[in-house]
């Protein structure tokens, strides 16, 4: 392994410790009700806001009416991304005169931006106009993003309130928490992009001429301009060759900012950040992959403030570091060495698998920002994951299908967290027989099934969208890569979207409408199964007393207890998806 892997590793973690006790300190105090003189600018703005939507920001509600805020505003987020899709063929901002998207498309694409997952079916800057850019998926990757923490935000009221009967107000957490905390930094961020070369710009699209002309063969079409087909049933082609290359512009940096901060993950390109448009730099590369780290990781220390014992932020911090580590390590040793197959075909095992990566980046930078994205539920992406090695592979796909808890996607990572840690000591209340705590609250039997909904959900959606996609025709009509692969490829794809991650292995045809419409449903179950089940639990442990520990109970503040959650999180990762990893790709990686 390279040491300026090790090198960049360091410099990336030193980095995020040292910003993220502020950030959480700012959290905190943004959400709450107090006068911080840093948000004391958005305040008037804040009471106009509750004075259009009536709502009352002193009324809290009870996790039923929260869940069920959370729910009808994630609906009518859905209604609207899917409308302007359809719409914006007749709708300003559309430069290059984009045709409606598909139903399917529309759907998935709708699902995907409202559940924070991002998941990107199509190539989007042939597909979607500026205005769909902005106002459907960049604003929903604002309010998809508050909506998780507001969510945290509910739980922890839940662990650290005395016998309460409320958790909070949804929508006055989601207004603080867009308000004060993403818009904010998002600006700052855009400007950083736009002066390090990202476009942000309305112009009609350019058509630039080549220095060499390239061939290609191109679909045959009929007078009425539809493809022409063969005996068989398969398209015609002709061989064509151009000299011009068309270039998007349009509005990138606004939407590359709110896209790692949130960890959303939807690029305004194709390329997502391989596109020298939206991540030009080495710096940027450096910065996008703390910026999706940066809010999850500052929530951990905003949770042990808000629980009055800031050891217990330190003890998850240090719980998601240590993973972390091993999983960048472990992605980076394999991809340090070539594929197996091109070492068969006599190539050195030092040379390292380039193979799917930005040339202005390398493997070490690669592998570190698929493993930070699969960490987190961002899916934003500089190289192809596809084509790392069977091994490579396999590690931001664990990271995925673990649930993304190892910081994880903004509040989703940590109230995952929050329910391994649940786990954790019910675990250890077994072992001594006596009744687990967290917090002083006393874990019971209805919130461990609400905990088991939370960790089990998404497992259960995975293996079974992935098991009705390979007996399916039409799933597996989609595979462009036959056996083992195309299999890993199918897995991967029903791991991201259940998980709301968003990245692919990309070599599968899923712009298709069984796939738009399976993976359309992972993702809004995914996303909203586990969210109701944690704000259940919040009400459960918000109507509880709060006691003082005891002799018995059992410390959650020291390096026992990280052992213990590390071993939870592995347990339940590999009772679930082992047999499946097996048949991908570990068969691969055994293949060769």
């Amino acid at each position: 392994m390279d040491n300026r892997y090790i090198a960049l590793l360091a410099v990336f973690l030193v980095i995020l410790l040292a910003i993220s006790p502020f950030l959480g300190r700012y959290i905190r105090e943004s959400m709450g009700n107090g006068r911080y003189r840093l948000t004391a600018w958005g305040r008037p703005v804040e009471r106009v806001i509750y004075r259009i939507a009536g709502v009352d920001p002193q009324t809290e509600m009870s996790w039923q009416r929260y869940a069920l805020a959370t729910l009808i505003f994630s609906v009518l987020g859905f209604i609207a991304v899917y409308a302007l899709q359809r719409l914006q063929a007749l709708l300003p901002l559309n430069p290059a005169g984009l045709d409606a998207v598909s139903p399917d498309s529309s759907f998935n694409t709708a699902v995907s931006f409202v559940t924070n997952t991002n998941w990107q079916g199509y190539s989007p800057e042939s597909t979607m106009s500026y205005l769909t850019q902005m106002l459907a998926l960049t604003v929903q990757n604002f309010f998809s993003a508050a909506l998780a923490i507001a969510v945290l935000f509910a739980l922890i009221r839940g662990l650290t309130r005395h016998s309460a009967r409320a958790i909070g107000n949804f929508w006055v957490d989601i207004t603080r928490c867009t308000l004060y905390v993403l818009l904010p930094l998002s600006f700052l961020m855009a400007i950083f992009f736009v002066q390090q070369g990202a476009i942000q710009n309305f112009d009609p699209y350019v058509q630039a001429h080549t220095v060499q002309s390239v061939s290609y063969d191109a679909p045959k079409l009929d007078a009425q301009g539809q493809p022409v087909l063969d005996a068989q049933g398969k398209p015609v082609t002709q061989s064509a060759t151009t000299q011009t290359q068309t270039i998007a512009m349009g509005p990138v940096a606004s939407q590359e900012a709110i896209k790692m901060l949130g960890t959303n993950g939807g690029g305004f390109f194709n390329a997502n950040s391989a596109h020298p448009f939206e991540n030009p730099t080495a710096l940027t590369n450096l910065l996008q992959m703390l910026a999706i780290f940066a809010i999850p990781a500052g929530l951990c220390f905003a949770f042990g403030e808000m629980a009055g014992n800031r050891k217990q932020g330190y003890v998850i911090f240090a719980t998601m570091t240590v993973m972390f580590i091993a999983f960048a390590l472990l992605t980076a040793h394999y991809e340090y060495q070539a594929s197996p197959a091109l070492v068969h075909a006599g190539l050195s095992p030092g040379v390292g698998n380039m193979e799917g990566k930005e040339a202005r980046f390398g493997i070490g930078p690669t592998a570190l920002f698929a493993t930070v994205t699969t960490s987190a539920s961002c899916g934003a992406v500089n190289g192809m994951h596809d084509s790392f090695t069977a091994m490579g592979g396999l590690s931001p796909m664990l990271l995925i299908q673990l649930g993304e808890i190892i910081f994880g996607g903004v509040g989703s990572g940590l109230y995952g967290m929050l329910a391994f840690a649940i786990l954790s000591v019910f675990i250890a209340g077994l072992m001594i027989g006596r009744t687990p705590e967290y917090l002083g609250k006393k874990i019971d039997a209805f919130d461990m099934k609400m905990v088991s909904i939370v960790l089990l959900a998404t497992p259960f959606l995975v293996l079974t969208g992935t098991a009705i996609a390979v007996l399916a025709a039409a799933g597996l009509a989609g595979i462009a890569n036959p056996g083992i692969h195309g299999y890993s490829e199918i897995l991967y794809a029903f791991s991201s979207a259940a998980n709301n991650n968003g990245s692919a292995f990309a070599g599968l045809s899923a712009n298709t409408p069984f796939y738009n419409i399976m993976l359309g449903l992972a993702m809004w179950l995914g996303r909203y199964a586990p969210i109701v089940a944690v704000l259940a639990l919040a009400g459960s442990l918000a109507a509880k007393p709060r006691m003082q520990a005891g002799p018995g109970t059992m410390p959650t503040t020291g390096p026992l207890f990280v052992v213990l959650l590390i071993g939870s999180i592995l347990l339940v990762g590999a009772l679930t998806y082992v047999p499946a990893l097996a048949l991908g790709p570990v068969a691969e990686y055994l293949q060769h």
